[in-house]
């Protein structure tokens, strides 16, 4: 069976942009749920709200796979999803091992996606000694002290870090010098890593922080709205229009006081 250790998906030597990399798994999930329907083809503007992307930028991404369908007909699903597969390494047997097995990390190897999806969880790794031997998703848990034997004997290349923050580059450090080359991190801090080394760095608390924002904008503008507020481009060309509220030199001031 082929392992991360030997095998790189291609999509770097042949050029493909990392933005059109990142949306691939996009279009394979929409892809795959309608090959699980039976769909035989589909269309770009199908598939591209399935994903939630416009059809010209979905049409373009494809361009780069040498894949451009067939007027009147649409894409092959199936093809496609080979394809993409193939395109994001997916046609092979990635391990995966997983360190700090705390809620969030059982919660990951209990996630029964990674199979279906070219992953295997060789190995859950924390450095609570009362872990040892633990299962956790049919997987029993393995010390610290064994990290690089464990990368080793399973040919990982891709590690998933979920530790605290404190612990987690010195986890990195060591799944480097063991030979990870690609990390995903979960651990809320920015981890060092020399070239060579992928991280993507998944932070729950940031997207919430996101969202926040964006509620915070509608709220205002509701009140904004309900209270027969002007507009901001029009309560500014009243300012301008209000020698009270203009500065020493005539002009609007650019920072209001609270």
């Amino acid at each position: 069976m082929a392992t991360g250790r030997t095998h790189r998906p291609a999509t770097r030597s042949r050029g493909i942009p990392e933005a059109t990399v990142a949306r691939l798994p996009l279009y394979l999930r929409a892809l795959t749920a309608l090959s699980e329907r039976s769909v035989p083809t589909v269309s770009s503007e199908e598939l591209a709200a399935a994903a939630g992307v416009n059809s010209a930028k979905l049409r373009k991404d494809f361009s780069y796979l040498g894949s451009y369908g067939t007027r009147g007909v649409g894409y092959d699903v199936e093809y496609l999803v080979y394809q993409i597969s193939r395109e994001l390494g997916l046609t092979q047997d990635w391990p995966v091992v997983i360190v700090g097995i705390g809620n969030l990390g059982a919660a990951l190897a209990n996630y029964g996606g990674f199979a279906s999806r070219g992953f295997r969880v060789a190995a859950l790794i924390d450095a609570d000694p009362a872990m040892a031997g633990k299962p956790v998703a049919g997987i029993p848990v393995q010390h610290t002290d064994d990290l690089e034997k464990i990368i080793e004997d399973n040919g990982v290349s891709i590690g998933v870090i979920a530790t605290p923050a404190g612990a987690a580059q010195q986890v990195c450090d060591r799944l480097v010098a063991a030979g990870v080359t690609s990390i995903l991190n979960f651990a809320p801090t920015v981890l060092s890593v020399p070239d060579g080394v992928d991280v993507r760095k998944v932070d729950l608390s940031i997207e919430l922080q996101i969202l926040a924002f964006h509620e915070q904008r509608k709220a205002g503008e509701e009140t904004a709205a309900g209270d027969g507020a002007l507009p901001a481009a029009t309560a500014r060309g009243v300012a301008a229009d209000d020698s009270a509220d203009q500065g020493p030199d005539g002009d609007v001031p650019a920072v209001m006081p609270a």
